[in-house]
């Protein structure tokens, strides 16, 4: 199972809005077949598995990161398949989360007196597809917001300089976990303060990210660079008909996402990226979209990456959140990981 999970892994970048799975067949102890799903469309994990087992794999055993799929979507389905090879037993690492499937696909492989079992290095296969499981049984992808600061929790100067805080290796690492994501967020004023392309560079990854800015009063540059490539979608409170006209034809799309304060329901457009397939959402944005997020219950996890620098107390800070007047009002969280890169740290980190 260890090895699938591996596997799984090669599609880290390329699955979307699939889920990633490996799989590997074993005869007598020995591998005899193994794949992952690779992109959208195509073949599923056990499929490529196997077409490499061949003959092997009648009476074998099937280890799979996630319950082989039941239902007809754009490829025919895999318990269907396993019956057909003739396997003797398949181990999954976790149930499926999707609805059409959800446990039917072990009951498919049972009734037809394959031996199933769930449970194997589950915590590690739902790690791997924490984006997937979100938006399967919550309706909305998982968001990770990516902070780069100070010592003291700055990000940028107070006249708004803040290239470069953290190092190269850092940047390289960030460029990893864009990569990794369906829909990279942003603000308005990350793109007018520093006009980022936020496209995945450095990266050997077939498709970029859809990137999205949140723009209340469309005040995006049909000039910035971010808007270059296209597949950008621009969510605006109203949209004003000059501006509106200038963004379509620089190629961006436009959401009119209508909210409370003068602003676009983040909540909704949660639930709008889940429906476009987006797993996970990538959040790089200034203090105002970040704390909106944390204020709003939507940040599941945190990327926080610290320089060894301070820059003072009049110096840009990471969340813009109303005052506190009660500790018990505080937001809490849990440390997953801690990792130096380069000369930086980086902590993961889960809402609690």
């Amino acid at each position: 199972m260890a090895q699938a999970l591996r596997l799984a892994a090669r599609g880290l970048y390329t699955t979307t809005p699939n889920p990633r799975v490996g799989c590997v067949i074993v005869q007598n102890g020995r591998v005899v077949g193994e794949g992952w799903h690779q992109r959208a469309g195509e073949a599923h994990a056990e499929i490529h598995a196997l077409r490499a087992a061949g003959e092997a794999a009648r009476g074998a055993t099937v280890y799979v990161t996630l319950e082989p799929c039941s239902h007809h979507g754009r490829t025919p389905p895999c318990a269907e398949a396993l019956i057909d090879a003739g396997v003797a037993r398949v181990v999954a690492a976790m149930r499926d989360p999707n609805p059409q499937v959800a446990g039917r696909g072990i009951e498919l492989l049972t009734l037809a007196g394959i031996r199933a079992e769930v449970g194997l290095l589950e915590e590690a296969a739902r790690e791997l597809n924490i984006g997937f499981v979100s938006r399967m049984t919550r309706g909305r992808p998982w968001v990770r917001v990516k902070t780069a600061a100070s010592l003291d929790g700055k990000t940028a100067l107070r006249n708004g300089q803040s290239q470069w805080i953290t190092g190269e290796a850092a940047r390289s690492d960030v460029q990893r976990w864009r990569a990794r994501a369906c829909a990279v967020l942003t603000g308005v004023g990350t793109v007018l303060a520093d006009d980022p392309r936020m496209n995945v560079r450095g990266v050997d990854t077939p498709r970029q990210p859809l990137k999205v800015v949140l723009d209340s009063g469309l005040r995006t540059p049909p000039s910035a660079r971010i808007l270059q490539g296209g597949n950008i979608l621009i969510v605006c409170q109203q949209a004003e008909p000059v501006r509106l006209a200038a963004l379509l034809a620089a190629g961006a799309s436009v959401l009119e996402l209508p909210g409370p304060a003068g602003r676009p329901d983040l909540e909704r457009l949660m639930e709008l990226l889940a429906q476009r397939g987006v797993n996970e959402l990538h959040v790089e944005a200034g203090a105002t979209l970040n704390g909106a997020l944390l204020a709003a219950g939507l940040v599941d996890e945190w990327l926080a990456y610290f320089a060894p620098l301070t820059l003072g107390h009049h110096a840009r800070g990471l969340f813009d959140l109303p005052a506190l007047t009660d500790m018990g009002a505080r937001h809490g969280w849990r440390l997953q990981e801690v990792r130096q890169v380069g000369g930086d740290l980086r902590l993961r980190l889960r809402a609690e």
